[in-house]
């Protein structure tokens, strides 16, 4: 095989040129290629000439942000093969930036209430909202109130209409909250309600009767309580850092901090949803195979709701990602960046099948990490998503805009990898699996969710949340056979009315082995089981649940799991949450201990009653000696007892 073409990109490139060559000529005739586009173009000649690929192609692009008017797209003419294979990657020590953005320039000083502000206009944004934007490689936020924190709101009961599921279009505010602001034609409202946020554009405000009205309905029926803020108002533009956007004149005006002024600002506005597509027809068996992507950066996408909605049902699932395929196979990305975004990073979606995605950064993230899969249930085989892989990559920083947004997110799609990852920073969920809610047909089976540290989920690490409720450090539905939870690290899981667990098998979660996790932290509990068929929980560790530590909501005629050899720690709240009237449940081989020495009780029976009823008969009451687990360190002395009840030491016990 002859050695590696290597195509180079820069900035200083031209279109025109042979890309051979790493840096222009010195008569500037001749040097590498100005864009991404050019360079897979010149492989699918190089293919076309050849009638095939007969060495291995590297596209190294040099240094820079690369601006994109479209998406890339790679269809299944610019696959490589399993032996020459087609790699895009950033020339080494060099950090390459593909932008779905535009750089914001001329900007003028203005006054708005008497404080000085900078003022420019971006035809590109015509009409468009914009919920994102970057000045010096950072994220900034529009004008709200209340500038840190939440308000709450009032919804009496004649303004619900319907089921809990039907939106509304108005309600109440406090006295003091809101006011009828001058400049209400581009606010938004974001209303967090359940696991999901609706954001509203303002209609009105009736200072008289505290009433507060938007142009859509929110995703589901408000709550009292309910938490709130307010956006995108000119008349909220106040403190440094913060800005506004007038969608009809297409102006944006911005505070500048302390330090930046008009010379030094480096401002990106994100015009893009996407900067690659990958469309293969996985109907026909055409795929987009064997490209690799390595050291690069992905950044800068918007997402436009639809005219007619506000948000979406769960985990923000509509929202696409930054890079999106479909009908892809055996394609990789290694050690890239996927950061400033306003959308999901990567969506492998339908027909896409092992793949990886590995030691990526993916951060700052207005929606989520990664989709694997899709709503849909396919039932053509060639269709189906399946055997991808995600591992080593840090994902965190997520759900800056659509809040309910999860880390990773896998629909109808089955035998995937989720492991060796770290996950933190979210609002909602970490790992989302299954997209069938009870026990119909479902997809997500024989998925793998090892070796992973989640933390900080619904209240991120700097103390901001919890705003949603009903969440998991890993969440379930529908059956799923030969689905393993496995050797994973989850603490640190909050949410703001209930439902902040650790593991949470939804409706339907069946047959999935739940094993070898710590899980500490939680606001509601370690492990809930909604409603499900023979799951088996054993040799966990679920240790500092608030309210609770262990719960099962639905009783059902079937065996709804098996709890065995697991360790429970705890210090406040109850031991098990449900109905002890109708079990069916096993339970034994387990340690239990309340840290304060309080009385156990199991359900409202006392460990005698609960062994008569023909549960934990092998179990244990005693402390499991752990070396020292409010510092996260639950590795077992010596002389622990857990081995009496058959407790396999875990190596992952330690302080992460």
């Amino acid at each position: 095989m002859e050695e590696a073409l290597t195509i180079h990109v820069a900035k200083n490139g031209d279109d025109e040129w042979s890309g051979r060559l790493p840096e222009p000529n010195s008569s500037r005739t001749d040097g590498p290629f100005a864009t991404v586009e050019r360079a897979r173009d010149e492989i699918r000649a190089v293919k076309k000439a050849k009638g095939f690929l007969d060495r291995p192609v590297r596209v190294l692009i040099r240094g820079g942000i690369y601006f994109l008017r479209r998406p890339i797209v790679f269809t299944p003419e610019d696959s490589g093969t399993k032996d020459c294979k087609v790699t895009y990657m950033a020339h080494p020590n060099e950090k390459a930036i593909i932008s779905g953005g535009v750089s914001v320039r001329d900007w003028t000083i203005d006054k708005t209430r008497g404080i000085p502000v900078y003022v420019s206009e971006v035809k590109e944004l015509k009409n468009n909202t914009i919920r994102n934007l970057w000045i010096n490689n950072q994220r900034r936020f529009r004008a709200r109130f209340p500038k840190k924190g939440y308000l709450k709101m009032i919804v009496p009961e004649g303004l619900k209409r319907g089921g809990w599921n039907e939106g509304q279009s108005e309600f109440y505010f406090h006295d003091g909250d809101l006011k009828p602001w001058h400049s209400l034609e581009n606010a938004e409202v974001i209303a967090m309600n359940r696991w999901v946020e609706s954001h509203l554009p303002v209609a009105k405000i009736d200072g008289a009767n505290n009433l507060i009205t938007f142009k859509k309905q929110s995703v589901f029926q408000l709550e009292g309580d309910d938490l709130y803020y307010v956006e995108n108002v000119l008349d909220l533009l106040s403190e440094p850092g913060e800005w506004f956007f007038d969608s009809s004149s297409c102006k944006l005006y911005y505070i500048p901090l302390e330090h930046e002024d008009v010379e030094n600002i480096d401002v990106i506005v994100p015009i893009l949803p996407q900067l690659i597509r990958f469309e293969g027809k996985p109907e026909e068996k055409d795929l987009v195979e064997h490209l690799e992507f390595s050291n690069l950066a992905f950044s800068h996408t918007e997402w436009q709701l639809p005219e007619d909605a506000s948000g979406y049902p769960q985990a923000a699932v509509d929202v696409k990602g930054a890079v999106y395929g479909e009908g892809v196979s055996n394609c990789r990305f290694e050690s890239c960046e996927f950061s400033h975004l306003g959308t999901y990073a990567i969506e492998l979606s339908r027909g896409c099948s092992n793949n990886v995605i590995s030691r990526c950064e993916l951060f700052d993230l207005g929606a989520g990490g990664i989709k694997i899969g899709e709503k849909t249930l396919r039932s053509n085989e060639e269709e189906q998503s399946h055997g991808n892989r995600v591992t080593h990559c840090g994902i965190h920083n997520g759900g800056l805009i659509f809040h309910s947004a999860v880390a990773v997110w896998i629909g109808e799609s089955y035998g995937n990898e989720i492991s060796h990852n770290t996950i933190y920073d979210f609002y909602y969920t970490g790992i989302s699996i299954g997209w069938t809610w009870g026990y119909g047909n479902n997809l997500a089976r024989e998925n793998r969710i090892e070796s992973n540290h989640i933390h900080h989920i619904g209240k991120l690490s700097d103390g901001e949340g919890p705003i949603l409720s009903d969440m998991g450090g890993v969440y379930t539905l529908g059956k799923q056979p030969g689905t393993r939870i496995r050797f994973n690290v989850i603490h640190d899981v909050s949410a703001f009315k209930y439902g902040g667990w650790g593991i949470y098998l939804d409706e339907g979660s069946s047959h999935i082995l739940v094993e070898n996790n710590v899980v500490y932290r939680t606001t509601h509990g370690g492990f809930h089981q909604h409603y499900g068929e023979e799951n088996i929980v054993r040799n966990n560790i679920f240790a500092f649940g608030r309210e609770a530590q262990i719960q099962r909501s639905r009783a059902e005629p079937h065996v709804s799991f098996i709890f065995e050899h697991n360790i429970v720690y705890y210090d406040e709240g109850v031991l098990l949450v449900g109905d002890s009237k109708n079990l069916n449940v096993v339970f034994d081989y387990n340690l239990y201990w309340n840290k304060d020495e309080g009385r156990l009780l199991f359900f409202d029976l006392s460990f005698e009653e609960w062994q008569k009823r023909g549960m934990d008969r092998n179990s244990l009451i005693a402390d499991p000696l752990f070396a020292s687990p409010e510092r996260g360190d639950f590795s077992l002395k010596q002389n622990s007892p857990a081995v009496k009840i058959g407790f396999a030491p875990l190596a992952h016990v330690y302080p992460i």
